[in-house]
């Protein structure tokens, strides 16, 4: 049976038993065994995945109402807890057992508990498939930064998916799940749809839970999701919204119906344009791309608004500078003491610095240094309270923007995939990466990943996906997928 359609579709036909769960869920884990060189997943337990699936198919034979997600596999991404499968956020860290021991015999870190999220989709009658892979701690732009093995592109598979929700994308764009749950603190579920060619949405700051989501930074962070179209990631996100009294940043707003929206009209729809997201550093496929949306758009009787966003030049400098703040913070947990690896060392200081120097990667040593730096005295109110301030200037002038227009419209990468190891040594230019997804996520907005084409790679052969990226203002998901259902449906 094939993973490809939406998961609305299949949870459809698992209710009215013209599939069963243990179908789609046998699938799934061939195709997961047939994709194992594109390392989209870091665990899978075929024996559960199969026990879940018997006991939603029982469901159904006793006439029990299933879940909006019936029989779906759903793949979860590795920075979420999950009790019943290890939880490792792609690091060493948090392998028992210390750097003596070989990697394959260290017993990875499996919480005691289920994240909100994950808690909602086996309320919904999801399968969880498994867990994917991703940067260390979501800490990257590529998924180079797993501890353990890159995920691949499936369009190509020497180049990056994106990240740090890598091996999430993978899993939908390579057929694996047609669902899947990934986190974005600054553009972690948009960018690796946009290099995969599948949709990623990102909710309102909020709108979903954060418990259970290993933190990177606690003010950004937001889980989301991947789906094969707008309306399966519609689905899966109305599936894990809402308040919860276990996550003190969740959002008391009522989390409106948005599997059962319908594509607005296009005519009179309002779309933001700025020279800012089309500039400088977008390749030339990319910005084709856009433009050949943005006629589409205007053909469609969409009215085209230029915006002046002066401040999104601002937003990378500002995000690594608060995002590694945060991270300095939230990181400090991992000593060695409670829970992971633990080197033997002679004091706590000892072992508290030979099991961070063991169990870290070097991007997440880079950000836990930067971030130590710009909250350490003398630089706090330099570094730290000055992008505090800038990030408020770019939501007042998105805020401002959202006044004149309905959505804003950019690419979501200024690029398509590069080469496996092209950036690894470049941080900046790894970092630019997110140019265009940062400002959504420092005002904490809802945007969405929509394939918008393809395009050859600069010196390269072939054609690889394109995103374009919606954005709307704050707690507006339910238009913003109406939009996107109009604009998908434009550029299908």
């Amino acid at each position: 049976m094939a993973l490809h359609e939406s998961a609305c579709e299949l949870a459809r036909r698992v209710r009215s038993g013209e599939a069963s769960a243990l179908e789609l869920t046998d699938a799934a884990l061939a195709k997961i065994r047939d994709q194992a060189k594109l390392g989209a997943f870091l665990h899978v337990d075929e024996d559960l995945a199969r026990s879940s699936a018997r006991a939603i198919d029982e469901k159904r034979r006793r006439g029990e109402a299933l879940g909006s997600l019936a029989g779906v596999p759903v793949a979860v991404k590795d920075a979420i807890a999950t009790f019943d499968a290890p939880t490792t956020a792609a690091s060493k860290i948090l392998l028992g057992g210390s750097s003596a021991t070989p990697i394959d015999q260290r017993k990875p870190f499996r919480p005691p508990y289920d994240a909100t999220v994950v808690s909602k989709l086996r309320a919904a009658d999801a399968v969880i498939i498994g867990k994917t892979n991703l940067d260390e701690f979501a800490m990257g732009s590529s998924n180079e930064n797993s501890a353990f093995f890159p995920a691949r592109n499936p369009h190509d598979p020497e180049r990056v998916p994106g990240g740090s929700s890598g091996g999430s994308a993978v899993a939908v764009a390579a057929g694996m799940a047609p669902l899947a749950l990934g986190s974005d603190t600054g553009g972690s579920i948009r960018q690796p749809a946009a290099l995969t060619g599948c949709v990623g949405l990102k909710p309102t700051y909020g709108r979903v839970s954060r418990y259970g989501l290993f933190a990177f930074a606690s003010s950004l962070d937001q889980v989301g999701t991947f789906a094969r179209d707008v309306r399966g990631a519609a689905l899966g996100l109305e599936t894990i919204a809402g308040p919860d009294p276990l996550d003190a940043t969740s959002s008391d707003a009522t989390s409106p119906a948005l599997s059962d929206a319908t594509a607005r009209g296009l005519r009179g729809l309002r779309v933001g344009i700025s020279d800012a997201y089309l500039g400088e550093g977008v390749e030339p496929g990319v910005r084709q791309c856009i433009e050949h949306a943005i006629d589409a758009l205007r053909a469609a009787g969409a009215t085209i608004v230029p915006l002046e966003l002066a401040t999104t030049r601002y937003a990378v400098a500002t995000y690594y500078v608060l995002s590694t703040a945060e991270a300095s913070s939230n990181l400090a947990r991992y000593d060695g003491v409670r829970y992971g690896a633990r080197e033997d060392a002679a004091t706590l200081a000892d072992l508290y610095a030979a099991t961070r120097g063991a169990g870290f990667g070097r991007e997440v040593k880079r950000r836990v240094i930067l971030g130590t730096f710009v909250l350490s005295s003398g630089y706090y109110d330099a570094y730290y309270l000055r992008a505090q301030r800038v990030r408020t200037l770019i939501r007042r002038e998105l805020e401002h923007a959202f006044a004149k227009v309905d959505v804003i419209a950019t690419p979501t990468s200024p690029t398509v995939a590069w080469r496996l190891g092209e950036k690894i040594a470049d941080p900046l230019s790894m970092y630019l990466a997110d140019v265009f997804t940062l400002p959504a996520s420092l005002a904490g907005l809802p945007a969405i990943s929509i394939p918008c084409g393809t395009a050859a790679p600069p010196n390269g052969d072939g054609a690889l996906p394109v995103g374009l990226q919606l954005m709307a203002p704050p707690f507006a998901e339910r238009s913003l997928i109406e939009i996107a259902l109009a604009v998908e449906a434009l550029l299908a």
